[in-house]
């Protein structure tokens, strides 16, 4: 008898054990940079050990016959090809195993695209100047980036799918092209929802934020996140997809969850699911300035 009490008395707490791990889990955590100068550099964004996915933030100009032109705030000028330099800081983080993609659109720019025949030329130019193709003249340098994070918000809502369908067709067995997106939590999102439906996307980090109906309340209700995400994981096919979230209350007109709920309510409310990833933070300035992802890390 004192033997198999031990027996079942080790089982429970081994039960108790992985409860207890699955119902922390953070997963992976993703972060965009690139949209103020006070936020470090990308190799030390890299470098901090808190992030698994690096989003460089943004090129929000492309399309409908526009010189495409990327945006990094205070951190390089690309009119004198100053961002060449972000080189040497982008296989850093691949050397560490990070992911280093570009993100395209954005919350304020000038993108558009006005036909098929048009996103075919921008996914041409992403190709040859961002990923593995080549041109004299890479924003980047010559670092070969791992794929493109579309954050379409504004513009038009069409051709977004045959962007990534051609983006993903330079994918081969010795170079994958990555291809992930943040849609708005209200499904289905009005700008990637097309895109997404191709099923092309390896990740997703929906937007938890600045979209009150689907967000968690500081009340504790769940029921408007969880009915979010579940739509999200159940309707569009992808690997893995993310809890977008702002690094700090400052970051977003609304949508931030304390690091002690987000860990103790909300994930375990999601990351049973076979399709969660992880959580995406906006941004690394915030997230510099919070500690946010740290909290996170440090109560799982």
């Amino acid at each position: 008898m004192a033997l198999k009490w031990r027996f079942s008395q080790a089982f429970f707490f081994s039960l108790v054990l992985i409860v207890l791990v699955i119902g922390t889990d953070a997963g992976g955590i993703a972060i965009y940079w690139g949209q103020n100068e006070n936020e470090g550099t990308l190799a030390d964004t890299c470098s901090s050990g808190l992030y698994k996915y690096a989003l460089i933030a943004f090129l929000p100009t492309f399309g409908n016959g526009q010189t495409p032109m990327i945006n990094l705030a205070g951190h390089c000028d690309p009119y004198s090809d100053g961002c060449t330099g972000l080189s040497p800081n982008i296989t850093y983080c691949q050397s560490l195993g990070i992911p280093v993609l570009l993100s395209i659109g954005g919350g304020a720019g000038s993108y558009y695209l006005d036909s098929p025949e048009d996103a075919q030329n921008v996914s041409i130019y992403l190709w040859n100047n961002f990923l593995g193709g080549q041109s004299s003249s890479r924003p980047l340098g010559d670092a070969v980036l791992d794929g493109i994070d579309f954050d379409i918000e504004g513009g038009t809502t069409q051709y977004w799918d045959v962007l990534a369908q051609y983006l993903a067709a330079y994918s081969t067995d010795s170079q994958k092209v990555y291809l992930t997106a943040a849609p708005q939590c209200p499904f289905p999102d009005a700008y990637d929802g097309q895109a997404l439906n191709t099923g092309l996307f390896d990740y997703v980090w929906v937007q938890f934020y600045n979209n009150p109906p689907c967000e968690y309340t500081s009340g504790g209700r769940l029921s408007n996140l969880v009915n979010s995400w579940n739509q999200w994981t159940t309707n569009i096919t992808a690997d893995k997809f993310f809890l977008g979230l702002p690094a700090s209350p400052e970051a977003a007109g609304s949508g931030y969850i304390e690091a002690n709920d987000l860990t103790s309510t909300v994930l375990p409310a999601i990351n049973g699911s076979p399709k969660y990833g992880g959580v995406m933070l906006w941004s690394r300035y915030y997230d510099l300035q919070s500690g946010y992802s740290q909290s996170i890390l440090s109560s799982v």
